[in-house]
């Protein structure tokens, strides 16, 4: 154990975390997201039984997302004629504006672009999350003194 890092952040998200460079992407996927077979060249981190937002809740805490690019947020767009209104979409934004990032600055994504970007991510982290379009991709910002 250490101080100062939320205890739902596992070694192997924090070395990820860490390893990962200004640019490169990090995709936090709902229990429905196809982790494994899209992340056959990523690292894949499993966080079963953890949701979503409480991964990203601990991963603003220590990474900045990147200020330079328009849209650091990507979320898995509703597929065109499903009447599916993601209300998990409006915690990541609450989420976002609690860690000074802004919630504006989300792009939504088609699915298979979606899929597309995340197959070259550097990390998927695969989780128990039951709400459904929950998948959001973060860019890695600077950390500045």
């Amino acid at each position: 154990m250490l101080k100062k890092i939320p205890s739902i952040l596992s070694p192997d998200l924090l070395k990820a975390l860490m390893e990962m460079g200004h640019g490169d992407e990090i995709v936090l996927g709902d229990g429905n997201f196809p982790a494994q077979s899209v992340g056959r060249d990523a690292i894949v981190i499993r966080a079963d039984g953890h949701h979503v937002n409480e991964l990203l809740d601990a991963i603003l805490t220590m990474m900045p997302l990147d200020q330079y690019v328009e849209n650091p947020v990507g979320l898995m767009a509703v597929v065109p004629g499903d009447p599916v209104k993601p209300v998990i979409w409006d915690v990541y934004r609450e989420t976002l504006a609690r860690h000074g990032e802004n919630p504006a600055h989300i792009e939504f994504v088609e699915r298979f672009a979606f899929y597309e970007r995340a197959r070259k991510a550097y990390c998927i982290v695969a989780t128990g999350e039951t709400e459904i379009y929950a998948n959001i991709l973060l860019k890695k910002g600077v950390v500045v003194k």
